[in-house]
């Protein structure tokens, strides 16, 4: 049953600790359809992601992530990454192929030939630009998975170069979170409480709270 994504949002919490019980590839395909459906920058689409069921396998991921058990209980392990050079391997004229398919116009086509590479070959910090983009995609997946019933647990505490040694990475994809997925067991986690908007939200400029 889907659950609301208003509740969804209000509700869900940084799961302490899976079940293990299998999630359904149904479900599996659902939640990664919805990262995929994610926007981006010029639409180039940087992520990629390492599905990981088999217990051989979290064993070795939860290696190289501080040695958290909910990396071995989870049902699924989604390992998301960017790829800093995505764009100069086929993906800038899959994208173009795909937009003049949806009605690009030629001009905008042409335009973004020459302005994509240019940009993206001369950016100041691409790691920071894969996280923006593949932070939206990993948040669509964690609320997806939220609304079929599961529970969801994103991870930041790993180790670069050996989730790339466990996975087998390129040396482009730049690893971004861990989301693990499945149901609860034991004790859901506290609320922690969020910051209000009076504290958070300007109107305007700095320093108008703004009052809604």
């Amino acid at each position: 049953m889907l659950k609301n994504l208003s509740l969804v949002i209000a509700e869900r919490r940084a799961t302490p600790s899976f079940d293990g019980t299998p999630i359904p590839d149904t479900d599996l395909k659902k939640i990664l359809d919805a990262g995929l459906h994610a926007p981006s920058g010029y639409n180039m689409q940087p992520w990629r992601f390492i599905v990981v069921r088999t217990p051989e396998q979290k064993k070795r991921l939860r290696g190289a992530s501080y040695n958290q058990a909910k990396v071995e209980e989870a049902s699924v392990m989604i390992v998301a990454c960017g790829d800093a050079d995505g764009w100069r391997n086929g993906d800038l004229e899959e994208m173009l192929r795909l937009g003049r398919q949806g009605g690009m116009p030629e001009h905008y086509a042409e335009q973004a030939k020459n302005s994509i590479p240019n940009y993206l070959s001369n950016h100041p910090n691409m790691p920071m630009w894969l996280n923006r983009h593949v932070m939206i995609a990993f948040t669509h997946m964690m609320l997806m998975a939220e609304t079929l019933g599961y529970d969801t647990a994103p991870m930041e505490g790993f180790e670069q170069e050996k989730v790339h040694e466990v996975l087998k990475l390129p040396l482009s994809y730049h690893v971004v979170a861990l989301l693990g997925i499945g149901h609860l067991n034991g004790p859901d986690k506290f609320d922690g409480g969020r910051f209000s908007m009076a504290r958070t939200v300007f109107d305007e400029e700095f320093g108008h709270p703004i009052k809604l």
